[in-house]
């Protein structure tokens, strides 16, 4: 064994030291994970502005077109396909509504219908105007321009009913004020339905 065995060693041998800085580490605050998404009211005000749009576009679009009988025929197929579809949706909401208000079912039975049939009132609402550019209404005319007028009404109004119900998954308890802007915003949903089907009977009897 060596006598130098569990000393402490004579000399010290130290290391040179590196001249150059130690680069520091940047620690990054992380961005919340709502940062760089628009606010949902954002988002509404644009697909509202875009409803607008194409609404002035399809009422441009149907004083220049010009369709042939086969194809005002098919059209006025489609309009009044599209009519039964949208309107039966929103009876179908408005109809769990009731049984709601009856004690018949829980209010997120109706939020749940509500938002699987949403797309069917989106299509029928899309048929409704597309079909009606084929149609050559009469601008002139003053129940047509009701009728026009009410289109645009259920699509606002839509987007809307979108919003509030929206808010209502969210909360934990309804609030008056989201329950009676709901009712309100059915409301007119129903009137601007049934009040397009309405004109639409009257101009078809012309």
């Amino acid at each position: 064994m060596s006598d130098h065995e569990g000393l402490a060693p004579d000399r010290i041998v130290s290391l040179p030291v590196d001249p150059r800085p130690v680069p520091a580490l940047i620690v990054s605050r992380a961005s919340s994970p709502g940062s760089g998404v628009l606010p949902r009211w954002v988002c509404f005000l644009a697909i509202g502005m875009m409803i607008i749009l194409g609404w002035v576009a399809a009422v441009w679009t149907a004083t220049r077109l010009t369709a042939d009988p086969a194809l005002h025929a098919a059209a006025l197929f489609v309009h009044f396909a599209a009519l039964v579809a949208g309107l039966g949706a929103v009876l179908a909401i408005d109809f769990f509504g009731l049984l709601w208000l009856s004690g018949r079912c829980g209010f997120p039975d109706v939020i749940r219908v509500a938002s699987g049939l949403h797309v069917l009132i989106w299509a029928g609402l899309a048929g409704l105007v597309l079909s009606g550019v084929l149609l050559q209404p009469d601008l002139s005319a003053p129940l047509t321009r009701v009728k026009i007028g009410l289109v645009l009404l259920i699509a606002l109004n839509g987007l809307h009913i979108q919003a509030v119900q929206h808010r209502l998954r969210l909360a934990a308890a309804a609030s008056r004020a989201l329950l009676v802007r709901s009712m309100i915003s059915n409301l007119l949903s129903q009137a601007g339905w049934w009040g397009a089907m309405g004109i639409g009977y009257l101009n078809s009897q012309h």
